[in-house]
């Protein structure tokens, strides 16, 4: 990878930190700090994720992230100037050539890499989405380009404690011409949803997901998409919101089978229950991971019975561009996730956005399941003119994420 040198004296960093917080689920996790030489911190909160793709960078616990740090990083890093993000991430690249990043830890070298863009969006009083767009994506089109909102209004699988096989039930809201009214429309929906949820059920309390949704017990895998239809029409939003599944189908894989609403499933009976779904929905517009993630015939299969759905990699491609590249070029997805601590660095996160690119899949900036306070990803979206961005439920610590939305939008 060539390093680019949009900071001409280059930047200096005199130590480093890592501590311990907690993510949304109040699981462990860390806090990467950059010391700069005006002795400025800059920190970057880093998401532990629960659905993970075997190909994802390794994540370690805080005290084997401390020890790197301590016993490799610092020796590496401290008193060295940088020129840009790729030419810190290149060191990063050269203490650890693993291909998971199994001697430093994806979730340590992506933390050094977010904190130290930070510190260079502060030299230069610019945005992070500017320096990003800057150093990545100068040469990218459609520059304004506001991204569907991608909002996991009710969860299953492995984000919930239900008899839902389906992970995330999202409305995906349009943002154009303003971001501030989708978000208000999205938030308004969330609450109004939940009342409609209580008064169904005739409960006094419902039960919130890892990501914010509501948890509770439907008849089947397809209620609650005829439950977000029914209001959305209601309050007249369908020229608005859309709506997309998140199945995460390398939870229910067992046995060269799919166990989902009860029963077993071939790769070829799923892809067909998939199509009855969206032949029943309207506004049922895309999915993500609808096959384990070495299901390639599965993912073939359904890309030719829904030609015009959004088919998404995540598990499939986890942020990888040799992965990306592979998945497009044998027409599996027209669409694919992107989560930067899967790959371990902001400049591989961005060149898997331009791999993404250059096969014409829409590129879907996302949080995870165990996430934080960090608004990162609003940025990366920002910069790269990504086609969506993926947030969670408007709720709890991911309304942080909508409020950075709307302001650099």
């Amino acid at each position: 990878m060539p390093e680019t040198l949009p900071f001409s004296n280059g930047m200096k960093i005199k130590n480093l930190s890592v501590q311990q917080i907690f993510d949304s689920r109040g699981e462990p996790t860390i806090e990467v700090g950059v010391l700069d030489g005006k002795n400025r911190w800059f920190f970057a909160q880093v998401p532990s994720g629960k659905s993970r793709g075997k190909n994802e960078a390794k994540v370690l616990n805080f005290r084997n992230a401390e020890r790197a740090l301590k016993k490799q990083v610092k020796k590496a890093i401290i008193e060295k100037n940088y020129n840009s993000i790729r030419a810190l991430d290149n060191s990063l690249l050269r203490l650890d050539p693993t291909k998971n990043k199994s001697r430093i830890g994806g979730n340590l070298t992506l933390g050094i890499s977010v904190a130290f863009s930070r510190m260079l969006a502060a030299e230069k009083r610019k945005e992070i989405w500017q320096i990003l767009r800057s150093e990545f994506f100068s040469n990218a089109k459609s520059l304004n380009k506001k991204p569907l909102i991608f909002s996991n209004l009710i969860n299953g699988g492995l984000h919930a404690n239900n008899n839902l096989n389906i992970q995330e039930y999202m409305v995906m809201a349009r943002s154009a011409p303003s971001v501030a009214a989708a978000v208000k429309k999205l938030i308004d929906f969330y609450h109004n949803l939940g009342i409609f949820l209580k008064k169904e059920r005739v409960a006094r309390n419902i039960p919130i997901g890892d990501e914010g949704g509501y948890a509770i017990n439907f008849k089947n895998n397809f209620e609650p998409i005829a439950i977000l239809e029914k209001l959305i029409y209601k309050y007249r939003l369908q020229k608005k919101f859309l709506i997309g599944l998140d199945a995460a189908a390398t939870n229910f894989y067992k046995g060269k089978k799919y166990l989902f609403d009860r029963k077993r499933f071939s790769a070829e009976h799923l892809a067909d229950e998939y199509v009855r779904y969206f032949k029943n929905s309207k506004l049922l517009f895309s999915i993500e991971d609808p096959f384990a993630e070495n299901d390639l015939k599965g993912f073939s299969l359904l890309r030719k019975k829904l030609p015009k759905a959004l088919i998404i990699g995540d598990d499939l491609t986890t942020t990888n561009p040799a992965e990306i590249k592979r998945n497009a070029s044998q027409n599996l997805i027209n669409a694919v996730i992107i989560k930067p601590n899967q790959i371990g660095t902001v400049s591989e996160t961005c060149e898997a956005i331009k791999i993404a690119k250059k096969y014409d899949l829409k590129t879907i900036i996302s949080h995870r399941s165990g996430e934080t306070e960090d608004n990162f990803i609003i940025h990366l979206a920002r910069a790269s003119s990504a086609y969506g961005v993926k947030i969670g439920a408007p709720a709890r610590e991911r309304l942080l994420k909508f409020d950075e939305l709307t302001r650099i939008y």
